[in-house]
C-alpha cells in the first residue's frame, strides 16, 4: 500500500475485486499560504484595542484602502447627508424670517427668492452647489444671514469635494490592475543550468508597455529554531536572485527566467529530491517597477509552495523570430520537461566529491619518504664535496668510515625512512642501523662509533673541517707526530 502511495501519489483509488469495495486514499491537506497565488497577504490584524484611533488619523489612506463598496457607500452617503443639512439650513432660514408665508405683499423682499417650503429649499442648494443657476431661485442683499451660510457653504462643498474625489480618483489609479498583467509560472523548476544546479521560476509582461526599473526579490519563509531555543514560524530569509551582479535588474520586455544559483549561503544547499517531499516552505516573489503611462510604482507579488517546486525539469522556450519581429508563444509559459538531473542536494554531491578526492590522492608518507630521500642524497653530495678538500692523508684515513657513513644514507634514501630534518640524524641512524641488521648488510658499524660520526653529518656542510675534530681526536694516539701536529694545525 505505502509502495503504491509513493508510486502514484496520495490521491488514488484501490479497486477490491473480492468485495466489490473501494478504498478512497485520504485527501492531502491544503497547504495553508502565506501569500496566495494573487498576491494577497494572508493576514488579520486582530485585538488592537485602542490603536483603532490611528486608522481615523489617517483617513485617507484608510478610505483608499477600503474596498470599493465601502468607498462607493461612503462617497454616496456623504453628499447625501451634506445636501439634506444644507438644504434644511436654508429652509430653516425661510421659515425664520417668514418666507415660508406667501402672504406678503408684493413690495417684500425675502431672503431667498421662489423658497417657499422644503423642496424648494433643497433645489436651491443643488442648482448654488453645482453651479447650474436655472435663474428662476436667487439670494437677496436684504439676507446678510443667507450671504453668510452661502459663503460656508462653497467652503464645505470645496472640502468635501476634494476629500472625495481625490480619494475616489486614488482609488481608481491605483496601478494594483497593472499588476493583472503581470504573469508568474505555475511552478518552480531545479535544474542544472552552466553546470551549476539553480532554481528557476519565470516572469512575463502581457503589455506592450514597459515596466520601468523592473527589479525582482525573493524570501524564503520557513518555520526554524534557533541555538537558543526560540521558534520562528515564519522566519523570512533572503534569496539571492543576482543581487550583486545586477541580474535582478530586469529588462521586461519578453519573458524572463529569473535563477537562483544553488550555493552554500543559499537556504536550499540541503535540499534533495528525497527531503522536498517531507519539507516545509514557501518562496514570495516581489516584481517592483514603474508603471511607464503612469509613473507610478507597482508590486506584483506571487508565492511558490514545496508541492509547487518541479525537481529535474526546465521551462520550454516561448520565443520564436518571424519576419521583422519576435513572438512569444504564451501557450507554453508554463509548460516544463524533465532533464538529467542529479537527486541528491549541493551539500551531499560537495561531500561526496570531497571524499573521491581524497581517496584519489597518495599518503602523505610517501610524498613524505620522497622528499626525505632526496634529502639524503642531498647529504651525501655535501659529504663527497668536502671530503675532497681535505689533504691526502685525512682523506686516505676517514674514506674507510665516509664510505660506510655514504652505504647507510644510501640505505636510508632506499628504504625511505624519515630524514627530513638533519639535526635528528642520530636517532634515525640507530632505527636504520636495526633495518640494516635485519636485511643482512655484510658490514657493520659499532653503534658507539655511528653515533660520534654522525654529529658531522647533522651540522652544516659549509664548515666540515671543523666537524671532523672529533674524529681525528679519537684517533691521535694511532698517528704518526708529524701527521698529529699537521692535523692539529688544519683543525686550529
Amino acid at each position: 500500500m505505502s509502495a503504491l502511495r509513493r508510486k502514484f501519489g496520495e490521491d488514488y483509488q484501490v479497486v477490491n475485486t473480492s468485495r466489490g469495495s473501494t478504498y478512497n486514499a485520504p485527501i492531502k491537506k491544503k497547504r495553508q499560504r502565506f501569500v496566495d497565488k494573487n498576491g494577497r497577504c494572508n493576514v488579520q490584524h486582530g485585538n488592537l484595542g485602542g490603536e483603532t484611533s490611528r486608522y481615523i488619523s489617517d483617513l485617507f489612506t484608510t478610505l483608499v484602502d477600503l474596498k470599493w463598496r465601502w468607498n462607493l457607500l461612503i462617497f454616496i452617503m456623504t453628499y447625501t447627508i451634506a445636501w439634506l443639512v444644507m438644504a434644511s439650513m436654508w429652509w430653516i432660514i425661510a421659515y425664520i424670517r417668514g418666507d415660508i408665508d406667501q402672504t406678503h405683499g408684493e413690495n417684500y423682499t425675502p431672503c431667498v427668492a421662489n423658497v417657499y417650503n422644503f423642496p424648494s429649499a433643497f433645489l436651491f442648494f443643488i442648482e448654488t452647489e453645482a453651479t447650474i443657476g436655472y435663474g428662476f431661485r436667487y439670494i437677496t442683499e436684504k439676507c446678510p444671514e443667507g450671504i453668510l451660510l452661502f459663503l460656508f457653504q462653497s467652503l464645505l462643498g470645496s472640502i468635501v469635494d476634494a476629500f472625495l474625489i481625490g480619494c475616489m480618483f486614488m482609488k481608481m489609479s491605483q496601478p494594483k490592475k497593472r499588476a493583472e498583467t503581470l504573469m508568474f509560472s505555475r511552478s518552480v523548476v531545479i535544474s542544472q543550468r552552466d553546470g551549476k544546479m539553480c532554481l528557476m521560476f519565470r516572469v512575463g509582461n502581457l503589455r506592450n508597455s514597459h515596466m520601468v526599473s523592473a527589479q525582482m526579490r525573493c524570501k524564503v519563509i520557513k518555520s526554524r529554531q534557533t541555538p537558543e531555543g526560540e521558534f520562528l514560524p515564519l522566519d523570512q530569509c533572503e534569496l539571492d536572485v543576482g543581487f550583486g551582479t545586477g541580474a535582478d535588474q530586469l529588462f521586461l520586455v519578453s519573458p524572463l527566467t529569473i535563477c537562483h544559483e544553488i550555493t552554500p549561503a543559499s537556504p536550499f544547499f540541503d535540499l534533495s529530491q528525497r527531503s522536498l517531499r517531507s519539507d516545509q516552505f514557501e518562496i514570495v516573489v516581489i516584481l517592483e517597477g514603474i508603471v511607464e503611462t503612469t509613473g507610478m510604482t507597482c508590486q506584483a507579488r506571487t508565492s511558490y509552495t514545496e508541492d509547487e517546486v518541479l525537481w529535474g525539469h526546465r521551462f520550454l522556450p516561448v520565443m520564436s523570430l518571424e519576419e521583422g519581429f519576435f513572438r512569444v508563444d504564451y501557450s507554453q509559459f508554463h509548460s516544463t520537461f524533465e532533464v538529467p538531473t542529479s537527486p541528491y542536494s549541493i551539500k551531499e554531491q560537495e561531500e561526496k566529491l570531497s571524499l573521491t578526492s581524497l581517496s584519489a590522492t597518495p599518503s602523505t608518507g610517501n610524498s613524505k619518504n620522497r622528499r626525505e630521500r632526496i634529502f639524503s642524497l642531498d647529504c651525501i653530495n655535501a659529504l663527497e664535496e668536502k671530503s675532497s678538500r681535505l689533504p691526502a692523508k685525512l682523506q686516505k684515513m676517514s674514506s674507510r668510515k665516509e664510505e660506510i657513513q655514504m652505504k647507510v644514507l644510501r640505505m636510508t634514501a632506499d628504504i625511505g625512512e624519515k630524514t627530513c630534518s638533519t639535526g635528528d640524524l642520530p636517532l634515525k641512524v640507530q632505527r636504520i642501523s636495526s633495518i640494516a641488521d635485519n636485511a643482512g648488510v655484510e658490514e657493520k658499524l659499532p653503534l658507539k662509533a655511528f653515533n660520534a660520526n654522525s654529529e658531522p653529518i647533522t651540522q652544516s656542510t659549509g664548515d666540515l673541517p671543523h666537524a671532523l675534530q672529533p674524529a681525528g681526536s679519537r684517533m691521535e694516539g694511532n698517528l704518526p707526530a708529524k701527521l698529529r701536529k699537521m692535523n692539529s694545525d688544519r683543525l686550529i
